[in-house]
């Protein structure tokens, strides 16, 4: 790798390719997210936004509960965030490929077993497979992965494979309706199972094992502690602290938000069509948040990325209350929430830098999943019980409290800088 053909560092995300050594082919940035990015549309499609299209007919074919099938989703997270630290901790220690290639597999064995599940036990058992599938290849793995390549020259890489993930639903969603149409429930899972080994297991094998690590990232200590974090910096265990709860917390709004947001707009007076219309403004507001943190986001540090994030979401929020601009309040808070996946990967590897950043998105990744499982049940919970308005007020509560909770989190950083 040393002998890789010097240049700028900055020229390097232009770069597809670069000569190595015997002749091989090296593979730069841009090829390196290109693909991940294709895998993390796969793996979000096929896992996390498989049941909204699939339930109903899953329902029809077995007589299961709905919210049996929709919590297979919830196991999933779950599972994924009990086994989070530990791929971290991998990553860190073997680097990305391995880690991210296991995923595949397993998201491949997850969905056959879904398509064989012949009762509901063993369906939920093949939705804790696809768990650890998710714990393998979902974002935080995909964030540590980078990390571990291109240490503090990731948050490029990063912010453009969000780039990638925000469009998961537009295209799995089509595709899975179609497979549904043609194959039915089990086909579809048969053929999602069939791209993950066929597809994006051999393209994370090819591609990581041929990309160019930045020159400028350091090894990873091998001497980290378990948690990841040394008691020689001040304020360090206190930030990360703050840092995990302000992550779990969006990740907790957000999840509630997505799937009852159909929900909310019709108690505020939406009709149903209107409000199916509108919620299709929630990708593209969070997928331009992106661009524009892509664009613009080396010119600041990313704990402003996170402000933006949790602000936004409170706005957008307090505007579905308050006012009839349903529109610009999804966006509004559609973006927040779509740069807080941002935030998720760059800060911390902006604040604990580039050694110990695999192990450290590990643990964050743990909360953070929990809420995201947990949240959905919780908010229905509270819409059954008090209804959609005040469940809405209670969401808003919470994203006051996080936007406090960010505040303290950069006075500790500027704070841990002196």
């Amino acid at each position: 790798m040393n002998n890789v053909a010097r240049s700028s560092p900055l020229a390097a995300p232009r770069r597809l390719v670069y000569a190595l050594p015997m002749g091989r082919i090296g593979l730069g940035r841009s090829a390196v997210v290109v693909a991940l990015g294709f895998v993390q549309i796969l793996a979000w499609g096929s896992s996390f936004y498989l049941p909204a299209v699939l339930a109903p007919a899953i329902v029809a074919d077995t007589g299961w509960p709905l919210d049996w099938i929709i919590g297979g989703a919830s196991t999933g997270l779950l599972v994924a965030a009990l086994v989070s630290p530990r791929v971290g901790r991998l990553i860190a220690a073997r680097g990305g490929r391995p880690v991210l290639v296991t995923g595949s597999a397993l998201f491949a064995a997850g969905l056959a077993a879904l398509a064989a599940a012949p009762s509901l036990p063993l369906y939920l058992l093949a939705w804790a497979v696809l768990g650890l599938g998710m714990g393998c290849g979902l974002y935080d793995a995909a964030f540590a992965a980078l990390g571990r390549l291109y240490g503090a020259a990731a948050r490029g890489p990063m912010t453009s494979l969000t780039l990638f993930g925000g469009f998961a639903s537009t295209v799995c969603w089509p595709l899975s309706a179609l497979l549904l149409e043609t194959l039915g429930w089990r086909g579809t899972c048969l053929v999602y199972a069939g791209l993950h080994l066929g597809l994006a297991l051999p393209l994370q094998w090819i591609v990581l094992g041929r990309a160019v690590p930045d020159p400028e990232t350091p090894a990873p200590v091998a001497s980290v502690s378990p948690d990841g974090v040394p008691a020689a910096i001040a304020h360090e265990r206190l930030i990360l602290a703050l840092l995990g709860l302000a992550l779990s917390i969006a990740a907790g709004i957000g999840a509630i938000v997505v799937v009852h947001l159909l929900i909310f707009l019709q108690a505020r007076g939406v009709e149903f069509a209107v409000a199916v219309g509108l919620g299709t403004l929630f990708g593209p507001a969070q997928v331009g948040a992106r661009v524009v943190e892509r664009l613009f986001g080396t010119h600041y540090h990313p704990i402003w990325t996170l402000i933006a994030a949790v602000l936004l979401m409170a706005i957008g929020l307090a505007l579905l209350i308050a006012s009839p601009a349903f529109a610009v309040a999804i966006a509004l808070y559609a973006a927040g929430y779509g740069i807080t996946w941002v935030a998720r990967g760059t800060l911390p590897l902006v604040l604990f830098g580039p050694r110990r950043f695999p192990v450290l998105i590990g643990r964050l990744a743990l909360p953070s999943l929990i809420a995201q499982a947990l949240a959905p049940a919780l908010g229905a919970m509270l819409i059954t019980r008090y209804g959609a308005d005040v469940t809405i007020w209670v969401l808003l509560a919470c994203a006051g409290a996080n936007m406090a909770i960010v505040a303290a989190l950069s006075f500790f950083c500027r704070l841990s800088k002196r």
